[in-house]
């Protein structure tokens, strides 16, 4: 049996600069190439035990960006519970104030502020109610307002508290452990990233620095130095930055999550009206939906929209006769047609049964229901836009 890594104490877990950890006596340079270590950027490792996650990539991003770096957008959606929004592969996005002079690297994907960029206030409880029907005039779908979205999409998951949507996770124990003079290691596990309870934001504990970014500094259970922007404009950002087919899931799933409201989707998009991409996160945040339950749902979604077919309600209740209440993943309630993804644990026999129980009922209600797989959202989508197009033509609808 071979004998089991030996590892400093102080670096267990953790992630670190390879020379500070050399100078320190702590490794060897021939022990830091060894299985026990992982090299994730140059002059950076971690403990190779460590999950290969878009949280690890982000620790090791800001051990090579200045203090004033910010996490952002998908990043910062990552960190903030949307797993979907980012892998270990993708780049790491930070925000810094133009007076930083920090060019992209690879795996880091860096965007710049001015000295005074719009922001969204800081502080208190969540936004209560929309304020008369703004609209997203710029986003596809027509004549639907923020105040329009399905029932139950603005609150998002059961039991979410207070929208921290304005405010940062609670701060607890120190940002950095500059432990062993100056190893730099920050103490933040992918599990610890995960138990941060970011709903349980105290007034005030924003941090304003880097030029007035509006941060929050996620050193609550043992989140460590990183730092990242509030969750309406990393949605702001995501949307920005990304490819529609890639920002639509991450926003659906951050109002879905009850981390964003629709009152702060609008809030965001009017403090942010004169930036670069206003425009695009307009058009972005009105094809968005909190009810969508995985980004493959979002995908398939959009793309019916961007099709020009009518945009279908996620999750819309339907009462059978019988008091049993059904949830297709997109219907037009008006035309009775539903769709239902079918993804890869749909494969399992117990799924299986229950999805075509639940397809016997919408049928005998009434309902034309299709079905879409993986497969066919990715490889013979034509065909199912003229399939749906067909069921709704077939129950009325005229374009």
């Amino acid at each position: 049996m071979p004998p089991q890594p030996s590892r400093p104490a102080a670096l267990a877990r953790q992630v670190f600069r390879g020379s500070e950890a050399v100078r320190l006596g702590l490794l060897s340079r021939h022990q830091l190439r060894g299985a026990s270590w992982l090299r994730l950027r140059q002059d950076v490792y971690a403990d190779a035990r460590l999950h290969r996650d878009h949280g690890l990539a982000c620790r090791a991003a800001v051990l090579r960006l200045p203090p004033e770096a910010v996490l952002a957008g998908p990043s910062a959606a990552y960190l903030l519970g949307v797993e979907h929004a980012a892998s270990f592969t993708d780049d790491v996005h930070v925000l810094v104030p133009r007076s930083a002079r920090i060019d992209s690297q690879p795996g880091i994907r860096v965007h710049t502020l001015g000295a005074a960029p719009a922001l969204l206030p800081v502080g208190g409880g969540p936004a209560t109610q929309a304020g008369g029907g703004r609209t997203l005039d710029d986003r596809a779908g027509g004549g639907r307002t923020l105040d329009d979205h399905p029932a139950g999409s603005r609150t998002g998951a059961a039991g979410a508290a207070a929208d921290p949507a304005f405010g940062p996770a609670t701060a607890g124990q120190g940002a950095v452990e500059w432990t062993a003079a100056g190893l730099g290691i920050i103490d933040a596990t992918a599990a610890d990233l995960a138990a941060v309870d970011r709903t349980a934001a105290e007034p005030g504990t924003v941090n304003r620095a880097a030029a007035g970014l509006g941060i929050i500094d996620g050193t609550a259970a043992g989140v460590g130095a990183l730092r990242w922007t509030q969750p309406a404009q990393a949605a702001w950002e995501t949307a920005v930055w990304l490819e529609p087919f890639q920002a639509v899931p991450i926003v659906d799933s951050l109002l879905g999550r009850g981390l964003v409201t629709w009152d702060d989707l609008t809030a965001v998009t009017e403090h942010n009206a004169d930036r670069p991409g206003g425009r695009r996160a307009r058009w972005v945040f009105g094809l968005a939906d909190g009810g969508a339950q995985s980004p493959p749902e979002s995908q398939l979604r959009l793309r019916l929209v961007l099709a020009g077919l009518p945009r279908p309600v996620t999750q819309h209740p339907v009462r059978l006769a019988s008091g049993l209440v059904l949830h297709p993943d997109l219907a037009w309630p008006a035309f009775r047609v539903a769709i239902e993804y079918d993804g890869h644990w749909h494969a399992d026999a117990e799924q299986l049964h229950r999805d075509r129980q639940r397809l016997n009922h919408l049928v005998g209600a009434g309902w034309v229901v299709l079905h879409v797989t993986s497969r066919r959202l990715h490889r013979d989508f034509p065909a199912v836009v003229r399939e749906v197009r067909a069921a709704l033509v077939s129950r009325g609808w005229r374009r």
